[in-house]
């Protein structure tokens, strides 16, 4: 009764916690010259992974199993693995720019299963035979953990995406000016006098590109820290196909059934085996492979929400419902 009691409690502060941040990061939005926000936030993050650490241990205690058994508990092991790699991130990031990226995964995240799922499904429950293995634990963590690299590696890479096509716009539109001035003004006076006049202009445009000096080093880490998020989250995926696979085995008899679940996670493993394999070439680097991520970011939502969705298929005791008024 004690830890039911505890998980009760750390559920409230760590929904409390992300409401507080979700009001913060909206005043970020429309008030950027309060550095005391931003630091809140960070703050924020901090105290709501221990106290989703705490709903997890707490959980795994009194249930008797590691708490991975429906949607509402990967959905809070999602949002913490979500914490982790945006702590991760404010390490190897000393700016933390990027935390505009990874912050909101975990605020929506834990906001959604704390208020958005029914409370039938957030109960623990007896494990369904299929679930009473040793392989749970190694199985559906490499999952989450691979789901929660992929899906921030993908969100860098949508924001590359967003600075590049932004800059390039900026470029086509402040050239595009500049050819209407000239022709206006070849048109009113001599062209000789105009030309020596703007040829510098011309140099000036020409490199335009590398003017914004900031947007240059963001979009650089942007793709430096995409890339490497997204290798680790492959690794993890790997493993936790190959677990699977063997877990299967043992449960249902055979390596592969081509389950709709099995299927969407070789897809995804797919996509990002071709955003890793274009990535390494030097000469696709930048837009190309963040263009494949920005794929991966929707079938990695199809895989693990989607069939959770529909209910089918044999990972079907992972459907769920709305909470319903």
């Amino acid at each position: 009764m004690i830890f039911v009691t505890l998980e009760h409690i750390l559920t409230h502060i760590s929904f409390s916690i992300i409401s507080i941040m979700i009001t913060i990061h909206l005043m970020t939005l429309l008030i950027h010259k309060i550095a005391g926000l931003r630091d809140s936030s960070e703050k924020g993050i901090i105290s709501a992974f221990f106290s989703i650490t705490g709903l997890l241990i707490t959980r795994w205690i009194y249930s008797g199993h590691f708490p991975l058994s429906n949607l509402y508990e990967s959905l809070i092991f999602l949002s913490w693995s979500f914490s982790i790699i945006h702590m991760i991130l404010k390490i190897g990031n000393h700016k933390n720019d990027l935390s505009a990226i990874t912050a909101p995964s975990v605020i929506f995240t834990q906001g959604f299963a704390t208020s958005c799922l029914s409370t039938e499904i957030r109960q623990s429950a007896i494990l369904v035979p299929a679930l009473k293995s040793q392989w749970l634990m190694m199985h559906v963590s490499m999952m989450l953990l691979s789901y929660a690299t992929l899906l921030s590696g993908s969100l860098l890479s949508v924001a590359l995406l967003v600075i590049t096509f932004r800059k390039n716009m900026d470029i086509f539109c402040k050239r595009k000016n500049f050819l209407k001035k000239f022709l206006i003004k070849s048109f009113f006076f001599a062209e000789t006098e105009y030309l020596n006049k703007k040829r510098s202009v011309f140099k000036n445009t020409s490199f335009l590109s590398f003017r914004n000096y900031y947007k240059y080093q963001l979009t650089q880490r942007l793709d430096y820290w995409t890339y490497r998020i997204i290798s680790l989250g492959f690794i993890f995926l790997t493993i936790g196909i190959l677990s699977g696979a063997v877990w299967a085995n043992e449960a249902w008899g055979s390596y592969w059934n081509w389950d709709p679940k099995e299927t969407w996670a070789f897809i995804t493993w797919t996509i990002f085996a071709i955003y890793s394999h274009t990535r390494i070439n030097i000469n696709f680097q930048g837009t190309n492979p963040a263009l494949v991520a920005s794929i991966g970011f929707l079938i990695i939502w199809i895989c693990y929400f989607g069939i959770n969705l529909l209910g089918i298929g044999l990972h079907s005791y992972g459907s769920f419902t709305l909470t319903s008024n």
